[in-house]
């Protein structure tokens, strides 16, 4: 059971994705196993097998490992170049004995789709165009479910570079996958006969590596500049604060330690609270306090206004993105 996953053109995204499903599989598998061993101790009386802990806040669910058709249980992913084929066996052998079976293949296109179930799209947008129109593609892509990671690049555009009966979705992941804290935004799926299995294979893939959302395309390029672009902010603040704590005497190392598990646990009391950000703020202002002073600085540098206007500029530039160039 199960079926064949491709990466076509397996770039940074791509390799966040498929790490993050591999390692997904590979808890699952390993839980499972663990429990059927803690399982034959107990019906055998015997309780000193070791139980695995795992970290509760994980988002990603462990995705199912046998019987299900809507689990990848073959990977492809193709690249251009043999060098860079290299790279990527290397790394997906790291990934252990799951990995070490994604089958890696450069300047082969067709053949790739051709043995896939579901095809990811995971090259530069300006590449969607020259990989989807290779001789034969169309056809081989006919009837499969093709999912997009591509930054501004929609769902008409992709239609109109396949066959007819391609399915066609869009998915805008971001880096997060590749440790399983992933933000993945999927577009609707239009109603049809394999609707509810094509939402089966989204939901073991993405919700794996993170969060999952299913929103109406138009709302994309806001998703690409908040989620997408969105690490980089958070790091951009993250290292700020870590330099404020070594202007005041912090070593750097401890510095960044303590601004990245402030910055994780702010998020996680929003995610798993139902906190409103707001309030949790007021929750640790106190009158008179170092926390009011430090928010009176940040407004004096209108930091709330520059980040609210960094996610608008970077939703204007994954407008233009994938779009024909202007001359």
């Amino acid at each position: 059971m199960g079926y064949t996953l491709c990466v076509l053109g397996c770039g940074t995204m791509g390799i966040a994705v498929l790490a993050g499903v591999i390692d997904s599989l590979d808890a699952a598998s390993i839980r499972l196993d663990n429990a059927l061993r803690n399982a034959g101790g107990a019906a055998n009386g015997d309780s000193s097998t070791p139980k695995l802990k795992w970290e509760s806040h994980t988002p990603g669910t462990l995705t199912p490992t046998s019987g299900d058709p809507s689990v990848p249980t073959q990977f492809v992913a193709t690249v251009r170049r043999e060098e860079s084929a290299k790279k990527l066996r290397d790394l997906f052998e790291g990934l252990g004995d799951l990995g070490k079976t994604v089958e890696v293949v450069a300047g082969s296109n067709l053949e790739a789709v051709q043995r896939a179930d579901v095809v990811l799209l995971g090259c530069k947008p300006y590449m969607a165009g020259a990989i989807l129109q290779e001789e034969g593609v169309q056809d081989a892509l006919k009837g499969k479910l093709l999912i997009s990671v591509l930054a501004g690049v929609t769902i008409s555009q992709l239609q109109s570079l396949v066959h007819p009966e391609t399915r066609v979705v869009r998915a805008m992941p971001n880096t997060p996958c590749k440790i399983r804290e992933g933000m993945t935004v999927v577009s609707t799926l239009p109603p049809g006969p394999e609707t509810a299995n094509d939402k089966a294979i989204i939901l073991n893939i993405f919700p794996s590596i993170g969060r999952c959302r299913f929103l109406e395309e138009k709302h994309f390029d806001a998703c690409t500049a908040l989620a997408g672009s969105g690490p980089a902010f958070a790091c951009l603040f993250l290292e700020a604060m870590a330099d404020g704590g070594v202007m005041m005497g912090l070593p750097r190392a401890e510095a960044v330690e303590l601004a990245a598990q402030t910055l994780q646990g702010a998020a996680r009391m929003v995610l798993q609270g139902n906190s409103h950000p707001a309030q949790i703020k007021d929750s640790v202002t106190t009158p008179g306090g170092c926390t009011i002073a430090g928010l009176l600085a940040l407004e004096d540098g209108k930091v709330r206004s520059t980040i609210a206007r960094a996610i608008q500029a970077a939703t204007e530039r994954a407008s233009e993105l994938g779009q024909p160039a202007k001359k």
